[in-house]
């Protein structure tokens, strides 16, 4: 590699992370304007990285999250939640009568 070749790479990788800046405040500014509009910032940075996973990865994390809320009894206080406890204690109950 000669020291021309360098200073090329170099010069190109700060030209990125110039224009990377000024994305990244453009990406600032529409957050800014989608708050004034009265949405929720913090939902929005969700959605947005639940839009890069695929099906299946976002289908796993949210059974992930099912499974470990559950375990916290987080779950407990919804219908979906009281529903699974009634299920998992009817298995306990079919569980017990074979031993």
């Amino acid at each position: 590699m000669t020291n021309n070749q360098l200073k090329s790479i170099v010069e190109r990788i700060e030209k990125l992370e110039v224009e990377k800046s000024e994305i990244a405040e453009l990406v600032k500014d529409v957050y800014a304007e989608a708050k004034s509009n009265g949405f929720d910032v913090k939902i929005l940075r969700k959605i947005i990285a639940q839009r890069k996973k695929s099906d299946d990865e976002r289908r796993m994390e949210q059974e992930l999250i099912d499974t470990y809320m559950n375990a916290l009894g987080m779950l407990a206080d919804l219908p979906l939640g009281q529903a699974a406890l009634k299920k998992v204690k009817s298995k306990r109950i079919d569980d017990d009568e074979f031993n």
